[in-house]
């Protein structure tokens, strides 16, 4: 029906819950408290897409800075010199550049579309997977651009050594350290 609201999944209980299955039995796992905020769920809507957006601006305006600059790339006298890996390297990079500017612009285009629809809650949740999803993009690319400008310069394992720990410094701080709190509560 046009103009309803979507049911909410996450109104019906105090707790998120996670499914799980043992043999013959499946039981709901209480995993942490949605939220301790006196706030209804549309307050909670409100301020999880403030927190995103603002996150994206930050994010999206770096990204676009690292494209534009790629996008410059062929065009520099230097760029002739660059062998067949490299330049399979920075065509990789080009389109992790391209796919992590569309999904962390993604939820300003979803937003638009659906704006005064009361699709808030769907907005927020399908912007927080294209956030991360951007963000693994942007790891990847700048991981990989370090890779590129570091055998264009140099070659064995300094490469090597340089470009694995760019690689695991994105990796550990974006993702490892996050998941790894995730479950804990202040």
């Amino acid at each position: 029906m046009p103009g309803a609201r979507a049911a909410r999944p996450d109104t019906e209980q105090g707790m998120n819950d996670a499914r799980i299955s043992l043999g013959a039995v499946s039981e709901v796992m209480p995993v942490a408290p949605a939220d301790i905020r006196d706030e209804t769920p549309d307050e909670r809507d409100d301020r999880n897409l403030a927190e995103l957006l603002q996150e994206l601006r930050v994010a999206g305006l770096g990204v676009q800075v690292m494209f534009g600059v790629l996008l410059s790339l062929p065009f520099t006298t230097k760029f002739g010199k660059v062998n067949g890996a490299q330049q399979l390297l920075y065509e990789v990079v080009l389109v992790l550049a391209a796919a992590a500017t569309a999904l962390l612009l993604g939820p300003v285009a979803y937003h638009r579309l659906v704006f005064r629809r009361h699709q808030k809650y769907h907005l927020v949740q399908a912007a927080n997977v294209m956030a991360i999803a951007g963000l693994a993009a942007v790891g990847l690319a700048i991981s990989g651009a370090v890779l590129l400008v570091t055998s264009f310069i140099g070659h064995g394992a300094p490469v090597a050594l340089i470009s694995a720990f760019t690689f695991a410094l994105f990796a550990g701080l974006w993702f490892v350290l996050p998941l790894a709190r995730r479950g804990e509560r202040e």
